[in-house]
């Protein structure tokens, strides 16, 4: 009988070991992906999820214009247009070897006025992704180069701001830089006001650029607009009458305000040499200055209605007394003032009808100098008119405490202290409004600002009637206005030399009030350094006011209030009959 032998079961040889080290590798790859999933997810999440975003979380802003400056009809004074700026992605034209095509290269630059080889070399290292290769060009520019089509340039609508008005209210407006910055006047001082804040929109999109998850959106903060007291119909008026004169007269420079009696708003503000905003090709930094409250200059005999206001204020004189100007000249402390003849008895208003100096030192000398400096004072000059502009001076008042008497004699025609034409304007609106005084405002007011009464009414028309005698019978008969009854003062200073002393170069000024009868305007006119042989205020600056004025009673519908005036008709509708 066959005996069955059972056979042993034997593993092949190292069947264990590759299990052992198949479930060891099993195992180190899942604790390795494990550890990997927790350091992503709890040890360092922000950097993956950073990258993350980064592929797919995009953000873009809703752009906001720049608040429009308005006149207080409306009128644009300031404005932001859309424009085409051109931009070029050196990467991609290197990817596309766009520069190889020189013919369209030369072409682009002939189109924004360059040499190829510098447009050339802005894009030219492909490690950047965005150059600006001209800001803000002309339609007939952006079309062209759509046209050219070169690979890698593109348009991308940007604001340039625009001023219609140009150079008539450039000092007052200002401008902004390439980027829209406020750089001067209002542009810079109400620049955050004038910018707004543009909106934010954030969302996520797929590989496919699509749209899958909207994260959040700002709205757009508008900006304000600002709506000035300025009549741009009189500004206009006043800026060409002041330029005419200052060619005129060979002048230097000059300067014109035009006030709300009523209101202290400023309904124009002009200055010559002006500039365009527009066209800043060869701007000079001389042009840009707002000379209306930035140059501040002795005011000559415009002072003297102070003077004589001062004297019936502290009761020294009354409207009827009599000054003995004879003969002619004074002698103080070794120094002489003079008239140009011996005017003999003169009553308070001849005083200012004559702008005699003898007899408003006569004045000045009985009632001090602590009484003068103080009308000087209340009347704003020394101190800042609230209109609130850059660049403001508060010109020059002394505060010393000893005067000789021949200083407290210069003082009361005009000497030894400097204003502003802005200031002198106040000084003038002080009177004409019944001795009140308000802050001045180039802001559109609903309703005049709180008004302190600093002069008595009566004796501020007393000084008006004064000055209406000066326009139509003294030094201002040049002033007068067809039709309405004009009060005002000549002015005519000798300049200061850096080097002390007064030299050859004079300051012609007017500062007047209209109509007399019921007070709505007062304009002030400056004519800086005149070269004609007229460098007095009766003959440089009278006549622009009578222009100005003129055109303004017209502009704001004033009726005549002279109607003895033969000439009256001409003034009431502009007619030369």
């Amino acid at each position: 009988m066959a005996v069955t032998r059972r056979k042993k079961h034997t593993e092949p040889a190292g069947t264990r070991w590759r299990f052992y080290t198949a479930v060891f590798l099993l195992f180190g790859v899942f604790s390795a992906l494990i550890a990997r999933a927790a350091y992503i997810q709890v040890i360092s999440p922000d950097a993956f999820s950073l990258q993350g975003d980064m592929r797919s979380l995009r953000a873009s802003s809703v752009a906001v214009q720049r608040g429009t400056i308005v006149d207080r009809n409306g009128r644009e004074l300031a404005v932001s247009v859309p424009v085409e700026t051109v931009w070029a992605d050196p990467k991609r034209i290197a990817d596309k070897d766009a520069l190889a095509d020189e013919m369209r290269w030369q072409a682009l630059a002939e189109t924004f006025r360059m040499n190829r080889k510098e447009l050339v070399s802005k894009v030219d290292d492909p490690s950047k992704r965005f150059v600006y290769l001209q800001r803000k060009v002309t339609p007939s520019e952006a079309d062209y180069v759509k046209q050219l089509k070169i690979p890698g340039v593109y348009l991308k609508t940007e604001s340039r701001r625009y001023y219609p008005t140009g150079e008539i209210s450039a000092h007052l407006i200002g401008l902004t830089d390439i980027d829209g910055v406020g750089q001067e006047g209002l542009e810079l001082l109400y620049d955050e006001h004038l910018t707004g804040k543009p909106g934010k929109r954030v969302y996520r999109k797929d590989a496919q650029g699509r749209v899958v998850e909207e994260i959040s959106q700002t709205d757009a903060q508008q900006p304000k607009q600002l709506t000035l007291s300025i009549d741009q119909r009189i500004q206009a008026t006043a800026y060409t009458e002041l330029k005419k004169a200052v060619r005129y007269n060979q002048a230097t420079s000059g300067s014109a305000v035009v006030l709300d009696v009523e209101t202290g708003e400023v309904l124009a503000m002009v200055n010559s040499p002006s500039y365009n905003p527009n066209n800043r090709t060869d701007l000079q930094s001389f042009r840009m200055r707002n000379r209306a409250i930035t140059d501040s200059y002795e005011p000559g005999s415009t002072m003297k209605p102070l003077v004589v206001l001062s004297a019936l204020e502290k009761g020294r004189h009354k409207a009827g007394d009599t000054i003995d100007t004879s003969p002619g000249w004074l002698r103080i402390g070794g120094r002489r003032v003079s008239d140009p003849r011996d005017y003999g008895e003169l009553t308070l208003s001849e005083v200012l009808e004559h702008s005699s100096n003898v007899g408003v030192t006569k004045i000045a000398l009985d009632l001090g100098v602590d009484s003068l400096l103080q009308t000087y004072a209340d009347a704003g000059l020394g101190s800042d008119t609230g209109v609130a502009l850059l660049g403001e001076s508060i010109g020059l008042l002394s505060g010393r405490r000893r005067w000789s008497d021949f200083e407290t004699a210069t003082l009361a025609y005009g000497y030894g202290l400097s204003a502003t034409t802005l200031q002198l304007a106040n000084a003038y609106n002080i009177i004409a409004n019944g001795g009140k005084k308000r802050p001045l405002t180039i802001f559109r007011q609903e309703s005049p600002l709180p008004a302190e009464q600093v002069f008595n009414p009566d004796n501020t028309r007393a000084v008006m009637h004064m000055l209406e005698e000066v326009v139509r019978d003294g030094t201002a008969k040049a002033a007068q206005v067809p039709g309405y009854r004009i009060a005002g003062k000549t002015g005519t200073t000798r300049k200061t030399k850096a080097t002390g002393g007064y030299g050859d170069e004079y300051v012609a000024l007017f500062a007047g009030i209209a109509p007399v009868s019921d007070p709505k305007v007062v304009v002030v006119v400056t004519i800086n350094e005149p070269g004609t042989d007229d460098y007095y205020g009766g003959t440089a600056a009278a006549p622009v006011f009578s222009k100005i004025v003129s055109q303004t009673m017209r502009l704001l519908n004033i009726p005549p209030d002279n109607l003895d005036d033969t000439q009256v008709h001409a003034a009431g509708f502009g007619g030369d009959k």
